[in-house]
């Protein structure tokens, strides 16, 4: 049988030129981005500071235009570009899975509630302030609103009219949400270092107002995600502008994602247990550090939660190898094709990572030179050992995963089924075999009461069930016991737990400046690592 011939995609006439200027419309739309980036990062930090005479109003003006600006663009998008002839030839199968974009509506949900307890704060004594700060959260609200419809809808498109346009349209989303990612993560810093001084100006003394301001406050972490979420989709949606997917080697897989099915469950209960155990950890944590004034409680609490994350990034640690022992077993190939969104999920993974790295290693060195040395200190000690070694293993495990072809079985079954295309059912009783080659036809007994007869191993490829192999199970178990690890490191940092300022160890060696300078500054990357490696163990599980 002849082979199929492959056909590149059909390129418009003067492709090569555009090409040379697709190079040029990125490079514009990247010094556009960097440019707003750096504005945006001089205002933020500058605003941070009580002795600079940058206001945060001044700060929220700026994200105020930026959104604006950026909703203005989406709809134009939506209502022209989109709706072009020939605007979106193609999409990115890989792109904006349903997970992510699920993820995404999740933390965008938790950013509108936020929206409405800033309103309800600031409403509370609007007298005494500028207008902007009642203006930003509406207009923030209806940026998420507009911003996550646009992604739901749009996020695979491969876009080819209005390049330049929409490419700079989509860096300036992305500089936005980072924009907006840099203010909430400051505004929380800002927060937690001064929880205990009142406003300058405006008091909030009614319980509503109290109420509001802790709950936008408590929120915060679900809006840093969302903006993190949002850049890394848009990130994709501006590299595939203008892109050709070949679709003979752009695979589709339609992996269904089944949970309670062919597994052990030893990776989900296991990983519910380091979840609700966690949880305890956390409440008697944040009670004992916050509202106890004895140092022995605080001791203890401190004991409890490194003790607790000891043992977690251990079992996590050693899970890693064992998940990267077992790829080495693996017979499936590697995917060495094209994909905007691995590339991305793999830089942020080993980039993310880099701020927990920074905060261990600073910690390592504290506690080395510092003395007297106590068993809090050699907690400390392991703990941050132990992150490093656990980071370096899991990304290890995903990055190898992500980079793994879907199981062979699946390719087996598919290329079956197409290889029977010709297999055509007349009635219960009748069947006809039409093979490819010769256009011939096996006709077996048509005769009332006759059953058709194929050959055996054919009938049991059709009908007998496909059993998966060990490695696939242990792949799976792995997976989901470090995706429900991995929510519940992210949740301790991300809702208060700080040991990093309740011991003092680091405080005292590095000083109350630089100190809380390093960890305001790697621990969001920290945090948005473990969610980031949540959703990549949720591909790597479904790929498995």
């Amino acid at each position: 049988m002849p082979k199929e011939r492959r056909v590149a995609p059909k390129q418009p006439p003067g492709a090569p030129a555009r090409e040379v200027w697709k190079k040029g419309g990125r490079m514009f739309s990247i010094l556009l981005a960097v440019h707003l980036a750096l504005l945006a990062c001089t205002l933020v930090s500058s605003g941070a500071f009580e002795k600079i005479a940058v206001h945060d109003y001044d700060v929220f003006f700026l994200l105020t235009v930026m959104m604006l600006i950026v909703i203005i663009w989406i709809i134009f998008y939506l209502v022209s570009t989109a709706r072009c002839p020939d605007a979106i030839l193609c999409k990115d199968s890989h792109a904006g899975p349903i997970w992510l974009r699920g993820g995404l509506i999740l933390f965008a949900i938790f950013s509108l509630v936020m929206d409405v307890f800033k309103i309800g704060y600031y409403s509370s004594f609007y007298s005494c302030l500028s207008a902007i700060k009642i203006i930003y959260p509406i207009v923030q609200a209806i940026f998420v609103v507009v911003q996550t419809y646009f992604l739901w809808i749009s996020a695979k498109d491969c876009v080819h009219v209005h390049l330049n346009v929409t490419r700079c349209g989509l860096m300036l989303t992305l500089t936005t949400n980072l924009a907006v990612w840099m203010s909430a993560v400051t505004d929380e810093s800002v927060h937690k270092a001064h929880s205990n001084s009142s406003a300058e100006v405006c008091n909030c003394n009614s319980q509503i107002c109290q109420i509001f301001k802790n709950g936008y406050f408590w929120l915060y972490p679900f809006n840093i995600e969302y903006s993190l979420f949002a850049s890394a989709m848009v990130y994709v949606m501006w590299k595939n502008v203008g892109r050709f997917i070949d679709h003979h080697s752009h695979h589709i897989h339609h992996l269904k994602f089944k949970l309670f099915r062919r597994t052990f469950f030893v990776g989900i209960v296991l990983g519910l247990i380091i979840l609700v155990s966690g949880l305890g950890v956390l409440i008697v944590y944040e009670v004992q550090v916050n509202s106890s004034t004895e140092s022995s409680k605080k001791s203890q609490a401190l004991t409890m939660y490194y003790i607790f994350n000891i043992v977690c990034l251990g079992l996590m640690s050693l899970v890693c190898i064992g998940g990267s022992v077992i790829y080495r077993f693996d017979k499936r190939d590697m995917d060495r094709h094209k994909n905007p969104t691995r590339t991305l999920d793999v830089a942020l993974l080993m980039g993310a990572a880099l701020g927990q790295y920074a905060i261990s290693y600073y910690s390592i060195v504290a506690i080395v030179a510092s003395t007297p040395r106590d068993a809090i200190s050699a907690l400390n000690l392991t703990y941050a050992l132990l992150m490093i070694a656990q980071h370096t293993f899991q990304n290890i495990f995903i990055i190898e995963g992500l980079h793994r072809q879907p199981p062979k079985e699946d390719h087996k079954h598919g290329s079956r089924q197409k290889d029977l295309c010709g297999l055509t059912f007349v009635n219960v009783s009748a069947v006809s075999l039409r093979v490819p080659d010769g256009g011939s036809t096996l006709a077996p007994s048509t005769a009332p009461g006759t059953e058709a007869s194929l050959p055996s191993d054919l009938v049991r490829s059709l009908t007998a069930p496909k059993k998966m192999n060990w490695r696939r199970k242990c792949l799976r178990e792995i997976s989901m016991f470090l995706l429900l690890s991995n929510i519940i490191l992210w949740i301790m940092p991300a809702f208060g737990a700080r040991p990093h300022f309740d011991n003092d160890t680091e405080l005292n060696f590095y000083g109350d400046s630089m100190w809380p300078a390093i960890v305001d500054i790697c621990l969001p990357f920290g945090i948005f690592y473990r969610m980031h490696a949540v959703a990549s163990l949720l591909e790597v599980y479904i790929m498995s």
